[in-house]
């Protein structure tokens, strides 16, 4: 027989990554083989898998409860909002359709609010009127869904759009910035040709599609069957609203009462009833009434549901107004011991930085002490204030600048530097004075510049003097534009007494600035937080708590409640009482600390269809949220490398700017539309639209100051200059400041050239590490 071909047989211990770890014995038991870690991989994955699987479930049963919420019988009524794009637009046959439908076939005048069992769900429809600016952004707050009119009669009108006239523009600017809700489209008046139906809805959804959100929908609403398509598919849609708006309980009210406050003369109790919506409210917890003030309340009454979603047909409609008998369910009155207290400004303790109360003999040694110190002559610099002058130790007074060689630098300003005594390039070397505190007490200086000495108030004076204040405020606003923060130096005044307020800086960006430094007294009335972010996330985290806990003290959302709020004077009661029948009165519960005042800074662009300057600390309307309240903010720039600000003396168009002001804090996100009244009997224009961005009365705001002049004769290492200064002892005084051109070169000041005249001229020595460029401006 022949030899049999025996082949060696296949290796298969390496054969793949999962058999390589076979051969290798454990360090714990060399006895025994290590198991494969392949199952290891399997864990992880179905680890996953499970993780991922739970969070869908979470989603899907946080949307079908907000879907049960939203449509079932315990959900409040949906607020629909009609605005017309136009004034051509006809709202109320729109609004008058809208309720026929929901309501009994049978019923005559039909109220705003109606309940449909055929749809199965309450809705109240609003119509915001055209030209009022006011009503429009009050009713856009509280709307579930915006439904904007079209009317194809609006092609005949002479606008830049067929559909959309300016006011509709506006509007429509203040929407986005608010936060638009749920849109719909309804396009009326349609032509009854099929052939030029169709032409006129494909022209109209192609020349608004750009101006809604993606999800907007187009709807027609000439017909009952029109309407019917756009209810039912409303019944089902997931209503989107605001974030801000879901932070905080509101209730826009039905009904307005007052009940008058025997005990405090001038004072009544205001009675809100209405649906509460968006989060429970504790009857401890301080309400914010729009356009009155915060207020706490005195008892929350659960009052039987007016309008029951299961009712029959023939109370399908009710007029709130003509509900005498109303049931109480149940009543909350607060506890004394929980309920958070109305405070509004902080009291401060003078002895709060007192660690001990002192002895009569440290009494007497610090008077004995302070009376020599008064003997004893100190060689300070000129304008050196006592506080100044308290950090100053003895064993560094005769310490003199040796700028150049001279020994009469005593008498200069103040210059701050830094440690390393290296300029920044990014800061410019001009004069600074802390604006932060100076600014927002609205208390002008002694000596203001140009632009602040301006008239504010127009009150007294007749239109020949404001078209005069008018054109000085427009051609400051040009020239700021064109030359900001240059100032030049007055004839009649001194600048070393000018400009005393101001301090040279080294580097804006680096050199330091105490924020706590000569603050007044009235300032530690404000209240301020150690750490802003993390209070608004402790507060935020206990106002969930509150809403997911069944507390005693809380009513639910979607409840038909009776507010009791304490203590409102009684002509502003009185005035609310007929302003419920044009415009939705809206009461929201306030978070923790949201009654304290501090300075809020928002970031604030200017509007694009306001063309006027604005000006610092001009008078504003400042819409917030649910909260409208005057203020006269200060503009400043964000620099996100720096922790201090430069004062902006106008808001530019085109460029986002920080407005400060003195308010009641909040806690972001919220919107900000700022209002300006023109003249009387006007509307208000929009100025600015922005939002919060955060709370701290710490952030430093400086103004700078340029002084400018104009070379006469230039040399390679010096120069003079005429102009920037008048008199020999103000280039003496701002001798330590160091000056430098547009181009880059630096130097410093020599001294005076010529004793006397308007003209004196200012001799600069250039550094020796500084390039050579043109000059053509020194500041």
């Amino acid at each position: 027989m022949g030899r049999v071909q025996a082949n060696k047989a296949h290796k298969t211990r390496f054969s793949s990554k999962s058999s390589r770890n076979i051969h290798r014995t454990s360090l714990k038991d060399k006895g025994r083989i290590a198991k494969s870690d392949g199952n290891v991989g399997k864990g992880a994955r179905a680890a996953r898998i499970q993780h991922n699987k739970m969070v869908r479930e979470q989603k899907r049963a946080a949307l079908l409860k907000e879907r049960r919420a939203m449509s079932g019988s315990s959900s409040p009524p949906r607020v629909i909002v009609l605005f017309g794009l136009s004034a051509s637009a006809d709202l109320d046959s729109l609004a008058k359709d809208l309720l026929r439908l929901l309501s009994a076939e049978d019923a005559g005048v039909v109220p705003s609010t109606v309940s449909s069992p055929e749809y199965k769900m309450r809705v109240t429809v609003l119509k915001a009127p055209h030209g009022d600016l006011t009503a429009c952004m009050e009713m856009a707050k509280v709307a579930d869904l915006i439904g904007f009119v079209a009317s194809a009669s609006s092609l005949c009108e002479d606008t830049s759009s067929y559909y959309i006239d300016s006011f509709g523009n506006q509007c429509l600017s203040v929407f986005r910035s608010i936060g638009l809700p749920s849109t719909v489209v309804f396009m009326r008046d349609l032509p009854l040709d099929m052939k030029k139906r169709q032409e006129f809805k494909k022209m109209c959804i192609s020349s608004l599609t750009p101006e809604f959100p993606e999800d907007c929908r187009f709807y027609l609403a000439d017909t009952k069957d029109e309407l019917h398509k756009f209810m039912w598919l409303f019944k089902g849609q997931r209503v989107s609203a605001p974030h801000w708006r879901n932070q905080r309980p509101y209730l826009m009210a039905q009904k307005v009462d007052i009940v008058n406050d025997d005990q405090n003369p001038g004072k009544s109790t205001l009675l809100l009833t209405g649906y509460l919506r968006a989060r429970s409210l504790s009857v401890n917890q301080l309400v914010h009434v729009s356009g009155v003030g915060d207020f706490q309340l005195t008892k929350i009454e659960v009052i039987k549901d007016p309008l029951p979603l299961n009712a029959r047909k023939d109370h399908g409609a009710m007029d709130f107004d003509e509900v005498h008998e109303v049931e109480v369910i149940k009543s909350l009155d607060p506890n004394p011991m929980k309920q958070e207290a109305l405070l509004v400004e902080n009291v401060p303790d003078p002895l709060a930085g007192e660690q001990t109360w002192p002895t009569e003999e440290e009494m007497a040694e610090a008077e004995r002490a302070h009376e020599q110190k008064k003997l004893k002559k100190r060689s300070l610099p000129r304008g050196t204030s006592e506080y100044q002058a308290a950090w100053i130790v003895d064993d560094s007074d005769v310490e003199d600048s040796e700028s150049d060689g001279d020994g009469d630098d005593d008498n200069g300003m103040v210059l701050d530097e830094e440690e390393n005594g290296i300029a920044s390039r990014e800061g410019h070397n001009g004069l600074y004075y802390d604006d932060d505190q100076a600014s927002l007490n609205l208390r002008d200086s002694e000596e203001e510049t140009e632009v602040d000495s301006m008239i504010m108030d127009g009150d007294n004076l007749t239109k020949e003097q404001i078209k005069d204040e008018l054109k000085k405020i427009k051609e400051a606003h040009a020239e700021d534009e064109e030359f900001p923060d240059e100032v030049d130096t007055p004839l009649d005044v001194p600048a070393r007494r000018r400009f005393a307020k101001y301090r040279g800086l080294k580097s804006f960006r680096t050199s330091s600035w105490d924020p706590k430094e000569s603050l007044p007294p009235e300032y530690a009335r404000i209240f301020a937080f150690d750490n802003f972010k993390r209070t608004q996330k402790h507060v935020l985290a206990n106002a969930l708590d509150v809403e997911q806990a069944d507390r005693d003290d809380c009513v639910p959302a979607g409840t038909y409640v009776r507010l009791h709020v304490r203590e409102v004077p009684t002509g502003v009661a009185t005035g609310l009482c007929d302003l419920v029948k044009t415009l939705p009165i809206v009461s929201c519960g306030l978070l923790q600390h949201e009654s304290k005042m501090s300075v809020l800074h928002f970031s604030i662009k200017k509007h694009d269809s306001y063309s006027a300057p604005v000006k610092s600390k001009e008078e504003l309307i400042f819409h917030v949220g649910f909260r409208q309240f005057v203020a006269r903010p200060i503009f400043s720039t964000d620099n996100m490398n720096s922790d201090k600000h430069k004062m902006e003396r106008f808001l530019h168009a085109g460029c986002f700017s920080v407005a400060s002001i003195y308010a009641p804090i909040s806690f972001p996100p919220l919107p900000l539309i700022a209002l300006k009244h023109a003249e009387e009997g006007s509307a208000p224009a929009v100025v600015a639209v922005g939002s919060l961005k955060s709370v701290d009365p710490d952030r430093v705001i400086l103004k700078r100051i340029i002084l400018t002049g104009y070379p006469q004769r230039v040399s390679k290492l010096k120069a003079s200059v005429r102009y920037m200064f008048h008199n020999p002892e103000d280039v003496r005084w701002f001798k330590p400041v160091e000056v430098w051109t547009k181009c880059g070169r630096r130097g410093r000041v020599k001294e005076p050239v010529g004793t006397h005249g308007m003209g004196n001229e200012v001799c600069f020595k250039w550094n020796s590490s500084a390039t050579r460029h043109r000059m053509h401006e020194f500041v």
